[in-house]
């Protein structure tokens, strides 16, 4: 089969978000490009993820052009694709629409980091709702995560994260659910204080350090 190894990754990394509750149903989709051909695997639409095989990925080309695939690439297609052309430093983007996250979605101000793993993905801005599946909220996306962004929140609707390989993408998906329910608990608790601004900065330079030996 063509394109195996990218297909293998996005059905294996949407069953492990399955697996943690990210993902429900149908909703929320994965994509990973390929560096050497520049085609991308994304999650097709309405396919149920517990009997997905490799054979149902569908592969598109970087504008989002159906190639391949027994079923139509997700709807959100054109997000995927365009954080993709817009960051070369990025292969993989997840998007989710993770409980903790849609609800601190519904606000305005950008989550801060609780613990200092979290630090590698913040802030996390909120992009202003816009209607799924169109141009205007894949530009609206590329505009908040910005040259170097890793995750933001989509109003009313959830979040969506990107990273070098699948790993890296998953892993912000993760850590930033986390970040939104430990958030929202301490909030309700009355005594939410994330990180501070010197102490984020710290953890953010220790990560790029390590990261790049």
């Amino acid at each position: 089969m063509e394109h195996f190894e990218i297909r293998r990754q996005v059905l294996t990394a949407i069953k492990e978000a399955v697996d943690l509750g990210l993902i429900h149903g149908t909703s929320g989709n994965i994509a990973v490009r390929d560096p050497e051909t520049g085609v991308i695997a994304i999650t097709p639409s309405g396919v149920p993820y517990a009997t997905m095989t490799e054979e149902d990925i569908a592969i598109v080309s970087s504008e989002g052009k159906w190639l391949d695939g027994k079923f139509k690439p997700s709807s959100e297609t054109p997000m995927h694709t365009a954080v993709l052309r817009a960051r070369p430093d990025v292969n993989a983007t997840v998007h989710t629409h993770g409980m903790f996250c849609t609800i601190m979605a519904m606000g305005d101000a950008p989550m801060r980091p609780i613990t200092p793993p979290q630090a590698e993905f913040t802030p996390v801005r909120v992009v202003p709702f816009t209607m799924p599946g169109t141009n205007d909220l894949a530009g609206a996306v590329v505009s908040t995560l910005g040259e170097k962004g890793r995750a933001v929140l989509l109003k009313n609707h959830g979040m969506f994260t990107c990273g070098k390989n699948i790993k890296a993408a998953m892993a912000a998906a993760v850590y930033t659910e986390e970040m939104a329910q430990t958030t929202y608990y301490a909030r309700l608790l009355g005594c939410c204080e994330p990180m501070s601004e010197e102490a984020e900065a710290a953890m953010q330079a220790l990560i790029a350090k390590d990261q790049a030996v």
